[in-house]
């Protein structure tokens, strides 16, 4: 099959829900992706930030591999051991007490929101308001999609559950929707769709202390932050604070669905046996995959990603018709005065994957990627975006 005939069935087989631009991939290695045409590019999309090993990775492919030639599926009435020790090394890495696997970063969100609406209702009783961000992003589930603070995602959806708040990200926005119903406060430490916006750490650290005081959880989103893309185990440890409820998925997998809920202190026994459930969530084929991933993000490799991150950032800046450059570590935004979906659709025509997030282009490459990789990224973007 070539690329006008699956481009002409998806047309006719699949949903119209995404915008696709016409290229389809049909193998790759590292940071390197091929078309059906035989054409190289770079890959500083990852798949929105999955592929946090790049393509065709050996580990993570033998790690999957061994699972498979063992057992591919448990259901969640039994014992996992892949599961066990994907929930161990997380809560060793964070400190978290519990883990509650799913098959996406939505997933992940709408435990974190039961959760929450758990603790707050049993400890005082119809306590179950969460206020999240204005231009934030949490999924698109019901409970997500009304979570998230973008007006965009809410049109023909309605009517949406109650109980969630959209504040300015700073002290007084909290302020004016906290109320004695309030039972968590939901934040991405970055806001990775609307931009890369990097929340300030002080307000963070305010949010934190707000929190404690009044026994409010405090939950990070972490689904594309996390799982050391910003040069972090997760994005929160860079602004020094503790949360209560953390959610991740998208790298965690390495290019197999998984969504986690991470509980910490008090959060740890919120749940109890049919309180909350999933068919394929923390599978053993995902978790080893997930498991090989966890292990390798070493505090050499998270600096070497600082590191790369920097580099990125600091020649981003000398681009002709760049405003700005935004992010942490290997999660990169660039607002520039030039349309973000055309620099998109420029960049693919010369050999390079990039995403768009609102008017910014954003940047997402494997962990892995190498500095001779980044130099023909960097010399595309300044061709496209200067030109």
């Amino acid at each position: 099959m070539d690329k006008e005939n699956i481009i002409a069935d998806d047309g006719e087989y699949i949903a119209n829900t995404y915008a696709r631009y016409k290229v389809a991939f049909k193998s790759g290695n590292g940071a390197l992706l091929y078309d059906f045409d035989g054409k190289e590019y770079i890959d500083c999309a990852t798949g929105i930030g999955v592929n946090i090993f790049g393509v065709n990775d050996a580990e993570w492919k033998n790690a999957v591999k061994n699972q498979l030639d063992s057992i591919q599926h448990v259901c969640n009435l039994y014992y996992s051991q892949p599961q066990t020790m994907l929930a161990k090394a997380l809560c060793k890495k964070t400190g978290a007490r519990k883990v509650f696997f799913g098959n996406s970063g939505a997933e992940a969100n709408e435990c974190a929101i039961k959760a929450a609406r758990k603790y707050g209702n049993t400890r005082y009783g119809n306590r179950n308001q969460i206020i999240t961000l204005k231009n934030s992003f949490h999924g698109r589930t019901i409970a997500t999609i009304t979570a998230t603070g973008q007006d965009g995602f809410h049109k023909y959806f309605n009517p949406f559950l109650e109980g969630f708040k959209y504040a300015e990200p700073t002290m007084d926005g909290i302020f004016k929707h906290y109320t004695d119903k309030t039972c968590a406060v939901m934040v991405e430490v970055i806001q990775g769709e609307s931009g890369v916006n990097v929340l300030n750490v002080d307000f963070l650290r305010e949010l934190e202390s707000f929190c404690r005081k009044r026994d409010i959880l405090l939950i990070c989103d972490e689904v594309q932050s996390g799982n050391g893309r910003t040069g972090y185990l997760y994005a929160y440890q860079a602004a020094g604070i503790t949360p209560d409820i953390v959610t991740t998925a998208k790298g965690l997998g390495g290019g197999l669905p998984i969504g986690a809920c991470l509980m910490f202190g008090k959060c740890g026994d919120i749940f109890g046996a049919g309180d909350h459930g999933t068919t394929f969530g923390g599978n053993p084929v995902v978790c080893a995959g997930a498991l090989n991933i966890i292990e390798r993000l070493t505090p050499d490799l998270l600096l070497e990603v600082q590191g790369k991150g920097a580099y990125f950032k600091q020649n981003l800046q000398h681009i002709k018709n760049v405003k700005g450059v935004s992010g942490l570590g290997l999660m990169i935004g660039i607002s520039t005065t030039k349309p973000a979906r055309d620099i998109a659709a420029r960049c693919l025509q010369k050999g390079l994957v990039v995403l768009t997030a609102h008017e910014n282009v954003r940047l997402l490459p494997p962990l892995n990627i190498t500095k001779e990789q980044i130099n023909t990224a960097l010399k595309i973007l300044n061709e496209v975006i200067s030109e």
